[in-house]
């Protein structure tokens, strides 16, 4: 098959559940067929490298060609992928299943289906009935940051109106979450081995030190800002609170560094803050 034939339609069509990934659903027909799931994904699209790059980079016309392998409309392919999120997004879409909805993951079926919200990195609460998610962990530890329920609530909704619905308030949301997550220093300074355990992030939540400490958890880089689920909370308040504070809370959080780590903190916050005023200002122009 040439790389642009289109594909002959599959004798047999798995269901699709609600929410599913698109690579859950090309993975249980591979399992059905007995084939690999990538070359069940080849077997339409030969140039296709993974089955996550579908989940989170596909073109027009490789979505129209599956849609026809799998007799489904373009768009609701689509809405089975991340294609549609900022590219800033996709740094908080986990590589596996990273927590699961009780109320609305099927149970029984092998191999059992894969939400999408099951990779998202900002949610602490399922998007279809709001249940609270569970870590999949067999250790998973109830969250230390309960007193920030409600903000953490409203950072989930900061990050999904950016991700979900290309929504922001006066900066991105998940810029934010990134410069929370980059190292700090305290005064008197720890002991070597101690420094990484100090984050931006525990300036705006004192609790969050204490907590590391104790789990001796190693917390992720803004390069990949996905927490245990029972931390997320903390990132998630702390994001709300930073965007509610506005500007110069970001401003303050650099006096909390150091060296060549505050110089990229500062030119971050400051391109962040200057991309807000242009904004603020573009509209304005627009009526003189």
């Amino acid at each position: 098959m040439t790389e642009n034939a289109p594909p002959r339609q599959l004798p047999v069509r798995l269901p699709l559940h609600p929410h599913e990934l698109l690579s859950s659903w090309i993975s249980r027909h591979a399992t059905f067929y007995a084939v690999p799931p990538l070359v069940m994904l080849q077997h339409c699209l030969p140039e296709a490298s993974s089955l996550r790059a579908v989940d989170l980079d596909l073109n027009t016309d490789q979505e129209i060609r599956l849609a026809s392998m799998f007799a489904i409309e373009p768009a609701v392919l689509r809405r089975m992928t991340f294609t549609n999120m900022p590219k800033s997004s996709h740094r908080l879409i986990a590589a596996r299943p990273a927590q699961i909805c009780t109320c609305c993951c099927p149970g029984g079926a092998e191999p059992a289906p894969i939400l999408r919200s099951q990779l998202t990195g900002w949610r602490i609460t399922c998007p279809h009935c709001r249940a609270s998610l569970q870590g999949l962990g067999d250790g998973e530890l109830p969250s230390p940051f309960r007193q920030y329920h409600h903000a953490a609530l409203r950072g989930e909704k900061l990050l999904d109106d950016e991700a979900e619905r290309g929504i922001r308030t006066w900066t991105s949301p998940t810029e934010i979450a990134r410069l929370l997550l980059m190292r700090r220093v305290i005064w008197p300074l720890p002991r070597e081995h101690e420094l990484w355990r100090y984050r931006v992030l525990g300036a705006i939540i004192p609790d969050l030190d204490d907590v590391v400490a104790a789990e001796h958890e190693n917390l992720p880089t803004p390069a990949k800002p996905i927490l245990p689920l029972y931390m997320r909370p903390a990132l998630l308040a702390g994001v709300a609170i930073a965007e509610r504070a506005g500007p110069e809370m970001l401003r303050m959080l650099r006096g909390h560094m150091l060296g060549d780590n505050k110089v990229r903190f500062t030119d971050a916050a400051e391109s962040m803050i200057a991309r807000a005023r242009r904004l603020r200002v573009s509209p304005q122009m627009q009526l003189i």
